[in-house]
């Protein structure tokens, strides 16, 4: 912000003197500018939700939509992180330094993982210019180095323009047991499950309350609030009455539901008369992800479609629930007559997730550890689906189908299953038309110029000091009022794990790349053209008819990749971007200590057990009745954790919680000081890349528990579930006890983990003495 100059007078009595306030007041909004809420699911392909003719019932979004224009051209980059940083600054992802999630960051421009001082945000401009600004939910844009208690609040939402944040950091969380951030602080969360939580009714609590405690004092000041519900991300939770509301719905399957949601979509006016469907498995074998491929509903086992349906029942009771957390907000607004100038996007991130796999999974984690799943595993968990005892996702099957009518789903950028996504716009005093469609091309790189339109507002030309990038995107408020308006963007790039695409006056290209395959060679793609005003579902192939527009398209990739930090192309696997090593604000080691009485450690800075050997050691004094946890990482979908329960020590390893649990146990332990823990060599690896070995848990210098054990190589979750001494967070990593099994009885002087060379009984005696007993 520019100083002001001063304009009183100033002489040697305050009583001679005239102020002037002028400099030192803070800029006011514009009369009349709107508040905002930009409402962002997750993973929700276009054919999904009632407005759009999908069977799944949002009536919050069909309230709105009745009342606003639904969008049917507005598109994503196909994956969460990259969208994200679209919506923040409206510039291109890889221009933001987000080219996948932020699990994934590589270290070259386009993929370093930090939005960089060129590209401020939309909450910085309107909180510079008189908004209050909320974030609630999911912030997936945080650098996984920083996500800890002493790491760099840099590109926290704090220091990104947010006056409050209440949420997660991360690509996801267990909606029964988050792991939740308050502003700039990790925090527990509020009350259990059995108490009635879940995480959608939790943000939308917090939401309400934010909003309320700023009108109680300020209510002439607009607000922005960015509500980013867990849902629809895996995994799929929801109360078990909204799961019943679908029951025998999805019986008919995936590829019947095609059929019929695209009459409605054609009914409905979303799609052109004539919308062919688009093949299930379309990519050729020597080209296609095997990961992503669809079954046939019709090959399946009885038992199979039963499992499969149910997984969709899950998935349609967790968006409805959470639409209705949404429901309460909006009426809230309604009731306090703030909603009638609350300009509401109502919008998803990417296509349907197709991270469950052909068999679908009752543990998402799976997808991330490259392990396979196993049907028998999911059925015998099919009457747990949504629970607490589940981290389930439905199959490929359901990510096509809720893609419909386009190729394909989330993390294909080149196809519009991966981008296409439901956009429903809803602003009473400002959009005249209600009920109307919008067929304008639009992408997330446009809401934030849309936000500053209406709210007379422009993103600086140097923002603190910094010459900014221009805004990528166009306002949509031209079409808000017009319905036939020529589409004012001309050009937008993809660009997603090894996919690839661009949009330009109707056309796209698209190259034929799977992501996460390693397959490399991009210079031997194929590329397919589309003319996509006519050919909505981007069913017709016109490479061959039009090779000289498609070699225009392709310079356009080129172009823009140029401009926008887009080289180098990664499609590495998901265990592979997962498992980069990446600078870390601590130096390396081989050793670390951890204490009682401090908060999880995320997985990101915490010691890293995976794919190698290691130690666990630690020093304790015990009472004859001690028990509790000594140390847990990760959950009941993965971990470990060493504990002392009925008077015995024990290790448990939860191998992507595929039961049984692998556990070792001690006879009774005597009272008085000991050294208790345990060592897991790593002597190979398994079918799927798993550590296979040897552990042996001690007490004191003796083995009292030795044999076989499978550890994963990828991660326990994508975030949360900590490192923890004394205690375990959120959800139970052993069956056998219930968290927080807090450390009672006895002290824990500290607990030291070790991926050195050295032997475990060398270690001990170092360890000791480093932790030296009072």
């Amino acid at each position: 912000m520019t100083a002001k100059e001063f304009n009183g007078v100033i002489n040697l009595d305050v009583r001679d003197s005239v102020p002037d306030w002028s400099p030192y007041e803070l800029t006011k909004a514009p009369d009349g500018a709107p508040n905002v809420l930009v409402v962002l699911y997750d993973d929700t392909g276009l054919a999904s939700w009632s407005p759009y003719g999908g069977r799944i019932a949002m009536p919050t979004l069909d309230r709105l939509a009745q009342n606003g224009l639904t969008y049917t051209q507005w598109h994503t980059t196909a994956l969460c992180s990259p969208t994200r940083s679209c919506f923040l600054t409206g510039r291109n992802h890889t221009t933001n330094r987000v080219a996948a999630i932020m699990e994934a960051t590589n270290g070259f421009p386009g993929a370093a993982g930090r939005i960089p001082d060129e590209c401020a945000t939309v909450g910085q401009v309107l909180q510079d210019n008189g908004y209050s600004t909320f974030w609630v939910g999911k912030n997936h844009n945080v650098p996984e180095e920083d996500n800890s208690s002493g790491g760099s609040r840099s590109q926290w939402p704090l220091a990104k323009g947010f006056d409050r944040f209440y949420g997660f950091l991360g690509g996801e969380t267990n909606n029964w047991y988050p792991d939740l951030c308050e502003d700039n602080h990790f925090i527990e969360q509020p009350y259990t499950p059995e108490e009635g939580y879940h995480l959608s009714k939790d943000l939308a609590d917090q939401s309400i309350k934010m909003i309320r405690d700023q009108q109680a004092s300020n209510p002439s000041r607009p607000w922005y609030l960015w509500f980013c519900p867990g849902a629809n991300h895996a995994p799929h939770h929801a109360p078990e009455e909204y799961i019943e509301k679908y029951k025998g719905m999805f019986d008919d399957g995936y590829d019947a539901y095609r059929d019929w949601v695209l009459g409605r979509m054609v009914e409905r006016g979303v799609m052109p008369e004539g919308t062919e469907l688009t093949p299930t498995n379309p990519l050729a074998e020597e080209v296609a992800n095997a990961a992503d491929a669809v079954r046939p509903w019709d090959s399946l086992s009885e038992d199979e479609q039963r499992l499969f349906a149910r997984m969709a029942e899950v998935f349609a009771g967790f968006s409805e629930y959470t639409d209705a957390q949404v429901g309460r907000i909006v009426d809230y607004l309604e009731a306090s007559g703030q909603l009638d100038n609350t300009l509401i996007f109502y919008c998803a991130d990417n296509g349907a997730s197709g991270e469950g796999s052909p068999d679908g999974s009752v543990n998402e984690n799976k997808f991330f550890n490259n392990y396979p799943d196993d049907i028998t595993e999911n059925l015998a968990q099919l009457g747990n689906l949504g629970s607490p005892e589940t981290y389930n996702h439905y199959p490929t099957g359901w990510a096509v189908a809720f893609s419909t009518p386009f190729q394909m789903f989330k993390r294909y950028s080149q196809y519009s299953g991966g981008t296409c996504d439901p956009m429903v716009i809803h602003w009473p005093k400002g959009i005249k038309a209600k009920g109307e469609i919008r067929h304008q091309y639009h992408h997330a790189t446009d809401v934030v110029s849309t936000i500053l339109d209406v709210a007379g507002l422009e993103m600086p030309e140097t923002y603190r000091g910094v010459k900014q990038e221009p805004l990528a995107g166009v306002s949509m408020r031209y079409s808000f009022d017009s319905a036939d308006a020529p589409t004012q963007k001309h050009r937008q790039y993809y660009n997603m794990l090894g996919t690839r695409g661009v949009w330009q006056d109707g056309w796209k290209a698209a190259a034929t790349h799977a992501p996460l395959t390693g397959n490399g060679r991009f210079d031997e793609d194929s590329w397919e053209l589309y003319h996509v005003d006519a050919d909505r579902s981007e069913s017709r192939n016109l490479a061959d008819q039009e090779p000289e527009r498609l070699r225009e398209l392709i310079a356009a990739w080129f172009e823009e990749a140029e401009a926008n930090h887009g080289l180098p192309l990664d499609d590495r696997t998901a265990m592979e971007l997962l498992t980069i090593s990446r600078p870390q604000a601590e130096p390396p080691r081989t050793r670390y200590v951890y204490y009682p009485g401090s908060s999880a450690v995320p997985e990101g800075v915490a010691v890293n057990v995976r794919g190698r050997s290691y130690k666990i050691i630690a020093d304790v004094d015990l009472s004859a009745d001690a028990e509790g946890v000594l140390f847990a990482h990760g959950s009941r979908f993965g971990g470990h954790a060493l504990f002392l329960k009925d008077r015995r020590l024990h290790y448990v390893y939860n191998f992507l919680g595929i039961p049984p649990e692998q556990t070792f146990t001690s006879e009774i332990l005597t009272p008085g000081p000991h050294a208790l823990g345990m060592e897991f060599v790593r002597e190979g690896a398994g079918p799927n890349k798993e550590s296979v070995g040897t552990t042996r848990l001690y007490v004191d210098d003796q083995v009292v528990a030795e044999g076989p054990m499978r550890a994963q190589v990828g991660k326990f979750t994508l975030c949360g579930d900590g490192l923890c001494v004394g205690f375990d967070s959120a959800d139970s990593v052993s069956r056998s006890y219930r968290a927080p099994f807090a450390f009672t009885g006895g002290k824990i002087l500290g607990v030291a983990v070790d991926v050195s060379e050295e032997s475990y009984l060398d270690l001990e005696t170092e360890a000791l003495g480093a932790l030296a007993r009072d």
